[in-house]
């Protein structure tokens, strides 16, 4: 194209072409090219060149509002407070109901996250040591509530210690609640003192010899009690000092001040996974005690494949050489090419049990790896690790075994 076509080009506004539609437009519109408004250079504001004419904006048309439908006092008036004014329905839903997720139950995969709460909702919660930081979320104690009678039923002078403590201040040290959160715990008769529900606020206690309980939690008063959760690794003997010098659990704790542990039963050599210490004996004894039948969770590799009928008979019952042992429960957890995990729940404490029950039906174990112990779970915990339990893990633990 040539010098001169480029000038004449409609792109260009100081070509011919593009000056001739700038007259025109200006002459269709009625205006004096002179007095043309402030628009792009050469005069031309708008498609057509020129000053686009003047309109006057429409009037603004307000929708009708029922005043059937109307909202509560306060409401704009140009519409109703909430809802839909043409046909009465409820409000829209929130923006954040739209959002993928929203849908599904909190926690799991693909679930919105929980918006952080206030800081006063965050500090307590309105169940006991529901303010923890450390330590998991085990929820309801998992026994039968015992039957709460009237309030006027329970003799609330019995249990009072005119030289004690108030029972919402004992509450709030040991970490229950805040002290408000406490009282209202007690009014609403969620306290047992001694096995006795206490319903008046002014009721005080010895902090050394009460045993209090809230929703059935068992609350720790002793601050010298340890409880810890040990996941040992292969190799590791379950004592606290060996003679043959080969790893033990004494090489794994620390900063136990002085206090003597015990380990909660014991896990041979080869076998893996969660220890409980503590120097509480009481419960030690419980936890170990047969009558008491704490449910133990181990994670069982064996080779494949593994054919039916082979869990039934373990959840029957195996004749060993010391008697019949059996499983409370038995579940298939993931199955590979040579190998199958395997799910296993008793609460027999006898030595290698797990171990002589799969030699028994002819799959000897590959691998094996306590899991959990009564209501407490290893969790993500790493090996070799040590963790101090939450003190609602402690009540939980504790109400396991009637504590």
């Amino acid at each position: 194209m040539t010098q001169a076509g480029r000038q004449g080009s409609p792109r260009n506004s100081s070509g011919r072409n593009s000056a001739e539609q700038s007259k025109a437009g200006q002459k269709r519109a009625g205006r004096n090219p002179v007095q043309g408004g402030a628009g792009r250079a050469g005069g031309a504001g708008y498609k057509g060149g020129g000053d686009r004419p003047f309109k006057r904006p429409k009037p603004r048309e307000e929708a009708f509002v029922d005043p059937d439908l109307q909202g509560p006092a306060g409401a704009p008036a140009d519409r109703p407070a909430a809802g839909d004014w043409k046909q009465g329905k409820p409000a829209a839903r929130k923006p954040g109901s739209r959002k993928p997720g929203a849908g599904k139950v909190p926690g799991t995969p693909g679930a919105l996250k929980p918006k952080p709460r206030s800081a006063a909702a965050k500090t307590f919660g309105t169940r006991a040591f529901g303010g923890e930081r450390f330590g998991q979320n085990l929820g309801a104690v998992r026994k039968p509530s015992r039957k709460r009678g009237p309030r006027g039923d329970v003799p609330q002078s019995e249990m009072h210690d005119a030289d004690g403590v108030r029972l919402q201040k004992v509450m709030a040290s040991a970490g229950v609640a805040s002290r408000r959160v406490c009282e209202e715990m007690i009014s609403e008769g969620r306290v047992e003192v001694d096995g006795k529900v206490v319903t008046e606020l002014g009721v005080r206690v010895d902090p050394k010899t009460a045993v209090i309980h809230v929703d059935g939690l068992r609350i720790q008063l002793d601050e010298n009690m340890v409880y810890m959760v040990f996941n040992k690794p292969k190799g590791v003997v379950s004592t606290m000092e060996d003679p043959d010098g080969r790893p033990c659990i004494s090489d794994f704790v620390r900063n136990t001040h002085g206090e003597r542990l015990f380990h909660v039963g014991r896990l041979d050599v080869a076998t893996e996974g969660l220890l409980l210490l503590t120097n509480d004996g009481e419960l030690a004894n419980r936890l170990t005690h047969p009558s008491y039948e704490v449910p133990k969770t181990y994670l069982v590799q064996v080779r494949g494949p593994f054919p039916q009928g082979i869990g039934a008979q373990l959840k029957a019952g195996v004749e060993l050489e010391d008697g019949f042992a059996s499983v409370d429960s038995f579940k298939l957890v993931d199955s590979t090419p040579g190998h199958v995990l395997i799910e296993v729940v008793l609460h027999s404490g006898k030595n290698r049990i797990v171990r002589r029950l799969f030699d028994a039906v002819g799959f000897p174990v590959l691998r094996l790896v306590r899991v959990k112990v009564g209501p407490i779970g290893l969790g993500d915990q790493r090996q070799g690790s040590i963790r101090n339990l939450g003190k609602q893990e402690v009540g939980h633990l504790l109400a396991s075994v009637g504590l």
